[in-house]
């Protein structure tokens, strides 16, 4: 899940090739007409949504197609939805297994847009390209699928990241709400009420049955990555009989109410930030933050709060704000590897340069270099809205928020916390999950990963999952968001390991990151 800032063994033998049974008939006559679709392959460019898209979708190796979906499951005879779908072919036909589907998270994330990325990082020509279909896919909503959520332009992006939403008087409430229902309204105006109500993970969920049937597949394989773990885990507890194995990375435990979630995260963001801390007072150039790691937020606070009221310049035309650089902070403390440019990016504060910090922000916002925003932050919100427990008490709220700035201190603005509803709060339908156990009767083994020093997803969540379905889990040592197939050799092997053989990894079994 991106952050929230208050509102990521042994080789084996390869097992003999499987002939993968025809997909089972839906109960529902009704969606038999989207169960027995078959897809239409083709070139993938006209699914690109944005500039690197239409690079990585220039690969012949990928074809593209669309699979359609009820927009509404209650009504499965009324309006239908199209979703992207990108695959990369098994290299080695004679040994497939079947499709592997993934997820990169988010919620909003496109998953046309990520695999590439997750091939090129851990997959190569190995043994999960030779033995499965690759696929990507976009959710419902999401990147080259359609209906898109949509909700501001480029320009009224610009706006939205330079809110200045530090006024905790009666009156700053009242404009912070007043600016989150505008940004719902509009939601509601370029996207429709019918799409809005129909884009939580319930109903992605279903679409992924549909998507495994028509891939010709009588069992899910699957690896999801942070929210894409909820995705998994709501598709094992509606669908157990039809699951043959799950990889679900960097969890989102189904229990936990959206208030600890968002206090443990923002503890988690906290404890990344420590740790960047103490690696920079390590490195033999003078740190940012000064040599004393116990001492970074304060002098953290004191380079980012000036920005409140004077902005930096960053690069051609462009200021760096407090918020800004916040986000940009929070998206290099995903993965250690990003430390190097991040000494960089704070230390640019001191000089009054925000460039650095700019650039890693506009990666969270999904921005590219023409001023392009992709629709991943406005689906992050509508597939939240839906997912997520609705607080509509002011004082639940500044309780919430008093808690997660005591979590995590580093994002203070030092001006008191603003007791706002947030826009989920103004949103115009009810939210279609809520947090419980899943109930996972006759699903077989799942393979959880938790990273200990996660910032998005805390390791705990990772723990609780793995329990919450009765599957394996593997513990893994390190400093970033996720891990699965992003080239450390302990984690590949186990995952693949289960992947193609279903062999899970002995209990105990952990793994550990490489320093940055």
């Amino acid at each position: 899940m991106s952050a929230a800032v208050l509102v990521t063994a042994a080789c084996t033998a390869a097992a003999p090739a499987q002939t993968t049974p025809a997909a089972a008939t839906p109960s529902d006559p009704a969606l038999a007409q989207y169960y027995d679709q078959k897809l239409s392959w083709g070139p993938c460019a006209p699914f690109a949504t944005t500039a690197n898209d239409r690079q990585a979708f220039a690969d012949p190796k990928y074809d593209c197609a669309k699979l359609q979906v009820p927009l509404d499951y209650a009504h499965p005879d009324g309006k239908k939805a199209e979703l992207g779908v990108l695959r990369q072919k098994a290299l080695d036909p004679a040994a497939k297994i079947g499709s592997l589907i993934t997820n990169p998270g988010g919620p909003g994330a496109s998953g046309m847009s990520a695999l590439p990325s997750i091939i090129s990082g851990g997959v190569g020509t190995g043994p999960l390209a030779q033995r499965f279909d690759l696929i990507g896919f976009d959710p419902r909503g999401v990147g080259a699928s359609t209906p898109a959520i949509d909700c501001l332009s480029d320009q009224e992006w610009a706006v939205e990241r330079a809110r200045a939403d530090f006024d905790p008087s009666p009156a700053g409430v009242a404009k912070t709400e007043a600016e989150n229902k505008a940004f719902v309204d509009k939601c509601v105006a370029k996207t429709g009420v019918d799409v809005l109500a129909n884009v939580g993970t319930r109903d992605a969920a279903k679409d992924m049955d549909i998507l495994r049937a028509a891939l010709g597949d009588a069992k899910m394989t699957y690896l999801g990555y942070s929210y894409g773990t909820r995705l998994g885990s709501t598709y094992a507890e509606d669908f157990p009989g039809n699951v043959r194995a799950l990889v679900l990375d960097g969890a989102l435990d189904p229990t936990q109410s959206t208030v600890d979630r968002v206090v443990a995260q923002n503890a988690g963001f906290q404890g990344a930030f420590n740790a960047f801390a103490t690696w920079c007072s390590q490195q033999p150039t003078p740190c940012p933050l000064g040599q004393d790691p116990n001492k970074a937020t304060t002098v953290f606070q004191a380079l980012a709060r000036p920005l409140i009221d004077k902005p930096i310049p960053a690069g051609p035309g462009r200021e760096l704000g407090f918020n800004d650089a916040q986000t940009g902070v929070s998206q290099a403390l995903y993965v250690s590897a990003a430390y190097p440019i991040l000494s960089r990016g704070i230390a640019g504060l001191a000089t009054g340069d925000g460039t650095i910090l700019m650039r890693l922000a506009d990666l969270y916002y999904d921005r590219d270099a023409d001023g392009h925003y992709s629709n991943t932050l406005e689906a992050f919100t509508a597939i939240g809205c839906m997912d997520e427990q609705r607080i509509t008490d002011r004082a639940q709220v500044a309780d919430l928020n008093k808690r997660a700035l005591e979590a995590a201190p580093f994002r203070d603005d030092g001006h008191g916390v603003v007791a706002a509803l947030d826009q989920c709060a103004f949103w115009p339908v009810p939210p279609t999950s809520q947090p419980h156990t899943p109930k996972v009767q006759g699903l077989p083994p799942t393979l959880t990963i938790s990273v200990t020093g996660d910032p998005a997803t805390p390791y705990q969540a990772g723990v609780d999952l793995a329990k919450a379905l009765g599957g394996s889990l593997l513990k893994v040592e390190g400093n970033q968001h996720t891990a699965a197939l992003q080239g450390n050799a302990c984690v590949d092997d186990v995952v693949t390991a289960y992947l193609t053989d279903l062999k899970e990894p002995a209990a105990g079994t952990e793994c550990k990151l490489d320093a940055p």
